[in-house]
């Protein structure tokens, strides 16, 4: 029976967390290069996992939100393949392209296109913006903005990588249409619960009322 996965299934073995290999500064690519941890390389992926982890905090705030309104699941089930997506990214970026096997886990033009999809979706529901947002009306649109923003941070530093390394185009693509769906779909949240969005108003500074 021919295996039809894009993707080989992980073979790794965690048994030891700590193996003492980095505290002289420098840890190892897939292929075993062993390279500074402050490199560009590694402050790309390691911002891919930090965006992750902001991800997660948004899906479990989904999973509470989702016990009153069921509709948030529709996100909910995004966000949880998008952890996926991300972690296939890190391991791409984690790998020079001389390494990389056929089928490693990597983003390709599906990821985009579906990303694309869902901010169109999305955002026929919602009504025009006359203003900026500013995070908040829900935990989950805050986290989302938090994660929005981690993620153009891991955008501008793949664009700085491409500049030194080759990476693969579909990966700053990703997170380019990542960022914009996660501001779609904080203010998606908003608008299913009835949470009120918070619009940028310049005159609410101190400045502007005077305050003393």
């Amino acid at each position: 029976m021919q295996d039809d996965k894009p993707f080989d299934d992980p073979r790794i073995a965690l048994n030891r967390i700590y193996t003492k290999r980095g505290d002289a500064g420098e840890t190892d690519l897939a292929g075993g290069q062993r390279v500074s941890k402050d490199s560009v390389r590694i402050e790309a992926y390691g911002t891919v996992d930090e965006l992750n982890a902001f991800t997660g905090l948004a899906v479990v705030s989904c999973e509470e939100m989702i016990r009153t309104d069921p509709r948030i699941g529709l996100l909910l089930v995004i966000l949880r393949r998008v952890q996926h997506e991300l972690f296939n990214l890190g391991s791409i970026l984690a790998t020079l392209p001389e390494d990389v096997h056929p089928k490693q886990a990597r983003i390709t033009p599906a990821e985009i296109a579906q990303l694309e999809r869902e901010i169109d979706g999305m955002n026929e529901s919602l009504p025009a913006l006359r203003s900026f947002v500013l995070p908040g009306g829900t935990r989950v649109n805050a986290e989302l903005h938090v994660a929005r923003t981690v993620c153009r941070r891991a955008e501008r530093l793949l664009i700085a990588l491409a500049r030194i390394e080759d990476i693969p185009p579909e990966a700053i693509q990703y997170l380019n249409r990542l960022s914009d769906a996660m501001f779609v779909w904080s203010r998606w949240v908003n608008h299913t619960v009835g949470a009120p969005e918070i619009l940028w108003q310049p005159n609410e500074a101190a400045s502007a009322q005077n305050i003393k």
